[in-house]
């Protein structure tokens, strides 16, 4: 992550995972590198081996947007990975060095969280949460205040065991999370995260060594709940205005499904506890 190169860098690891099929070339005899050779990359795009070679080396930083949007043709790249590749090339203001600032969640999202009876959490773009609700904490335990959910995903065995798709649920947040860092890679609390997650866990350092991005966006989830059993859910994600970053996760039942009362039972087992504190005091 350190490493400026970070043109080369994507292009090496998204060549790889075009494979000669995907472009419409023949394969003959063996082939001893994965996905598409450098030559074919720019046979494929229309320049020069040299000049492609320059680029994945670092040797040339400042490609034309014409010669990025062939290469991102060739590597099958959407629109928000052609988006991602842009930035990489474009200049960026030399930043002051400023101390990390805690965000703060905004009152209305905390009034939210507070009253909107679904699980839901808000969490900063390093993906660790910043203010959650009691429906969300009995759904996945590891969603409480200070908690990074890429650790938790990733060592944590009993949160892996929650999510039925966790090796698609752990792609999707890896790609989301390089979307949302975007040319701040070397952001230092990024760079201490990443590392520590690549030394701790090889499906992360694979995941990230694909260079996928994709924005935040929701989808379906499955989990085997220890209490509820198997719950299906939407889980919407949305960007908190006014804040460099923050997102509100929100998770939702299908309405009148078995999930939808599976869910409400969960809650109101959650909700219980609280109920009983707030009695007791008002007891005492």
């Amino acid at each position: 992550m350190q490493d400026d190169n970070r043109l080369g860098d994507y292009l090496r690891a998204r060549r790889k995972l075009v494979t000669p099929e995907d472009v419409g070339l023949p394969v003959r005899g063996m082939r001893r590198v994965a996905g598409l050779r450098r030559e074919e990359v720019a046979m494929l795009a229309g320049i020069s081996a040299e000049y492609y070679l320059r680029l994945e080396q670092g040797r040339d930083r400042n490609p034309s947007v014409q010669v990025l949007e062939a290469l991102a043709r060739v590597l099958r790249l959407d629109d928000t990975a052609l988006a991602y590749l842009l930035q990489l090339v474009a200049p960026r203001p030399r930043a002051r060095a400023r101390r990390p600032r805690r965000q703060t969640v905004p009152p209305a999202t905390a009034q939210l969280l507070a009253t909107i009876g679904l699980p839901a959490f808000a969490a900063d773009k390093y993906f660790t949460v910043l203010a959650t609700n009691p429906a969300a904490t009995a759904l996945t335990p590891n969603v409480r205040v200070g908690e990074n959910r890429l650790r938790s995903l990733f060592l944590d065995p009993a949160e892996q065991e929650l999510h039925l798709d966790w090796a698609a649920t752990v792609r999707e947040c890896v790609a989301a999370f390089r979307r949302r860092l975007g040319s701040d890679a070397d952001d230092p609390r990024a760079v201490q995260l990443v590392g520590e997650l690549s030394l701790a866990s090889d499906v992360f350092r694979q995941e990230w060594a694909r260079h996928d991005v994709r924005p935040m966006r929701g989808q379906p989830v499955r989990m085997k709940h220890p209490l509820v059993g198997e719950l299906s859910l939407g889980m919407s994600k949305l960007d908190v205005d006014g804040t460099d970053g923050m997102v509100l996760v929100v998770y939702h039942p299908e309405p009148g499904t078995e999930d939808a009362d599976r869910l409400a039972l969960l809650t109101s087992l959650a909700a219980a506890p609280a109920t009983r504190e707030v009695t007791a005091a008002a007891e005492a």
